[in-house]
C-alpha cells in the first residue's frame, strides 16, 4: 500500500511529515518546561511558525520560486513540517547559546549555521522524493529553476544561505526583544508583545534589498550567477571563524545529554532520517552531500558539549533556560 488518505499523500512524506511533528512536540514541551517564562517561549514559536517562516514560505510559492506536494498538514501552500523544522533549530540553537560563552551579536550567524547545516541534508533528499499524487507527479518540493541558474543538485544555490538568514534574522530580533524584556523587569506586557514585534520586522527584513545583497550581492550580481556561490562560502566561513576566534570553547555552563537532551537529539534524528531515505530510495548521487553535512552538524555539536565537560553548573541569573536544582544534579 503506497497511498493513504483521500486526498493521496505518499508513504516517505507522511513518515517525514510525522517524524518532524513528533520531534516538535518534544521539543517544544522540553523548552516551555525548562524556561522561566514558558508563556512568552510559546510566543515567540508560535509567531516564528505561523507569522513568519510560513508567511514567507507562501511568498516564495506565490512568487512561484518553488512548489510543495501535498502534505499531512498544510499552512495555505507549505506544509508545516517546513516552519516546524526551522523553529526547532531556531528554539534549540538559542537554548544550546545560553550555555556558551559567546557575546549575543553573534549568536544568530551561530543559529544560521546549524540551519544551513540541517537544510544540506534534508532540501537535497526532498527534492528527489518523487511521486505521482492526485494526477500530479512531484518532489516532496520542486524548485521550478530556469535554466542556467546556479544549482546544487537543481536547488538552487541562494536557498541554502536562505536558511541562514531567516534564522540569522529570526534570532537577532527574538534576542533584542528578550533584552527588551529583561530591562523592563520582565513585565508581562513587554513579554506578551516583543515576539509579535520581532517577528514582524524579521519578515520585513527578510523581504528587503538587504536579503538579495547578502544572497547573490544583488544588486551589484543577478539571481542565479555565480555570486551566490561566493555568498554560500561567506554564510559558511564567517560563522566558523566566529566559533574558532570569538567563542573558542569557553562555557558558561556545560550541556548535559539528560536534561539537555532534544538540543542532541533533534538535529542527530532529522539527519539520521535524512540518510535512511537516501540510502533506502538509492539516492546515491546525493548521499556524500547529506552524510557531509550530517557529520558536521554532528561533529560540531560533540565539540560544544565536550567543551562543558569540565565546566561546573552554576546558578545562572537573567537566563531564558536556567540551570536548575535537578539540572545542576545530572551535571554532577
Amino acid at each position: 500500500m503506497q497511498y493513504l488518505f483521500q486526498h493521496l499523500i505518499p508513504i516517505p512524506w507522511l513518515l517525514a511529515d510525522l517524524l518532524t511533528v513528533l520531534i516538535t512536540l518534544l521539543v517544544v514541551v522540553f523548552v516551555i518546561r525548562k524556561s522561566k517564562h514558558p508563556q512568552v517561549v510559546f510566543l515567540e514559536c508560535f509567531g516564528f511558525v505561523f507569522l513568519y517562516a510560513s508567511f514567507f514560505e507562501n511568498f516564495a510559492v506565490v512568487n512561484q520560486w518553488y512548489v510543495y506536494g501535498r502534505s499531512l498538514l498544510m499552512i495555505g501552500d507549505v506544509p508545516l513540517a517546513v516552519p516546524l523544522i526551522e523553529m526547532d533549530v531556531l528554539v534549540l540553537g538559542l537554548w544550546m547559546l545560553e550555555r556558551m560563552r559567546i557575546p549575543d551579536w553573534c549568536k544568530p550567524f551561530i543559529v544560521g549555521l546549524l540551519g544551513m547545516l540541517q537544510d544540506f541534508s534534508l532540501d537535497p533528499v526532498s527534492i528527489n522524493q518523487v511521486f505521482t499524487a492526485n494526477g500530479q507527479t512531484s518532489g516532496r518540493w520542486t524548485w521550478l529553476l530556469p535554466p542556467g541558474m546556479a544549482n546544487i543538485y537543481q536547488i538552487p544555490v541562494y536557498n541554502f544561505p536562505g536558511w541562514m538568514l531567516i534564522m540569522l534574522y529570526g534570532s537577532a530580533y527574538l534576542l533584542i526583544g528578550r533584552w527588551w524584556f529583561r530591562r523592563s523587569g520582565y513585565k508581562p506586557i513587554v513579554g506578551h508583545v516583543y515576539p509579535f514585534a520581532a517577528i514582524l520586522l524579521a519578515l520585513i527584513t527578510m523581504v528587503s534589498p538587504l536579503s538579495q545583497f547578502l544572497l547573490w550581492l544583488g544588486p551589484l550580481f543577478a539571481k542565479g550567477s555565480n555570486a551566490e556561490w561566493v555568498m554560500l562560502a561567506f554564510h559558511l566561513v564567517f560563522p566558523t571563524i566566529l566559533l574558532a576566534v570569538i567563542w573558542r570553547g569557553r562555557m558558561k555552563n556545560p550541556l548535559s545529554l539528560k536534561s539537555d537532551f532534544p538540543v542532541f537529539a533533534a538535529p542527530v534524528v532529522f539527519h539520521l532520517a535524512d540518510i535512511l531515505f537516501t540510502i533506502s530510495a538509492g539516492y546515491y548521487d546525493i548521499l556524500w552531500l547529506v552524510l557531509l553535512s550530517s557529520f558536521v552538524h554532528f561533529g560540531l555539536l560533540g565539540i560544544i558539549y565536550a567543551a562543558g565537560r569540565n565546566v561546573a553548573a552554576q546558578p545562572e541569573k537573567d537566563s531564558f533556560f536556567p540551570i536548575t536544582k535537578f539540572d545542576h544534579e545530572l551535571h554532577e
